[in-house]
């Protein structure tokens, strides 16, 4: 079921980006958007494990420059049947963890210093044992897809703004009806967009906190793990997120949540729901 849905999620996206370039150039513009979803999901599926790692200056490490990180994920991939992905370290004091890469035998998971700072060796494998699920479920091919095209739709929109003002003077009926057309997308497509890649993301967490209990061997290690970050993600700030908002669906707690953000435009669900479920698999 979450399959098809994720599939009916990115296929809304790509839709979208079809409106909006049917809005802005009409079935010109739509092949061109088409164009341009082909060529963001391409490079999104090679390319985005590189640029995100890149993004928050991520170092390789091995079991030598790091002793507990390395092992843990080490035993947990061996224990759910994965290769050994990469595993990388972010120098960052905001606690956080994410995985990436288009598929298990190119993935690579990474933990920051205030991470590996605050937790114990249980909390630690509770947290990378649910990034490698979600390399086992592909959840991370599917978030970058969706991230580049909910970024592209964006793109399209800033596009559509900047048409409206240089082509305001213009009378043409059918400029005007392109311009009532764009100005619509300029504001729904990436409300719409954001939506929709805030779903895919929500509905991959309680799976990949299930799966990363059962890797782990109890679930209440990762529920440990969770409470922490969420209350070591209130007082630190990431600034490194703060920069790159697109990324934020990327990591196992949100590193914005700092900020007044509702429910619904959260890339996570609550983390208290998510300790709940998995204190009830532990009883269970």
């Amino acid at each position: 079921m979450n399959s098809l849905k994720t599939t009916l999620l990115l296929g809304g996206l790509t839709g979208l980006l079809l409106v909006a370039g049917q809005a802005m150039g009409g079935e010109q513009g739509m092949i061109i958007a088409l164009v341009f979803a082909v060529a963001m999901n391409f490079g999104s599926y090679w390319f985005s494990d590189k640029i995100v790692l890149r993004l928050y200056r991520a170092r390789e490490v091995d079991r030598s420059s790091a002793p507990v990180l390395y092992p843990v994920v080490q035993e947990l991939a061996s224990r759910a049947g994965l290769p050994m992905p990469k595993v990388y370290v972010v120098e960052n004091e905001a606690p956080n963890a994410f995985a990436t890469g288009r598929n298990p035998d190119n993935a690579a998971v990474a933990a920051t210093t205030g991470l590996l700072r605050i937790m114990d060796r249980e909390e630690l494998a509770g947290v990378m044992a649910h990034e490698l699920a979600h390399v086992q479920h592909r959840d991370t091919l599917i978030s970058a897809v969706a991230a580049t095209i909910a970024g592209a739709i964006a793109m399209l929109a800033n596009m559509a703004q900047w048409a409206m003002i240089f082509g305001m003077g213009r009378n043409d009926d059918n400029r005007s009806g392109g311009a009532i057309g764009a100005l619509l997308m300029m504001f729904l497509a990436p409300l719409a967009a954001s939506l929709i890649q805030m779903a895919v993301s929500r509905s991959r967490e309680y799976e990949a906190d299930a799966r990363g209990a059962a890797v782990c061997g109890n679930p209440l290690w990762l529920a440990r793990a969770l409470r922490k970050l969420a209350s070591a993600n209130a007082r630190i700030p990431d600034r490194a997120a703060e920069q790159n908002p697109a990324t934020a669906h990327m990591f196992i707690v949100n590193p914005l949540s700092g900020r007044d953000i509702g429910r619904l435009f959260s890339t996570h669900p609550p983390v208290e729901e998510r300790v709940r479920r998995l204190e009830s698999a532990a009883r269970g």
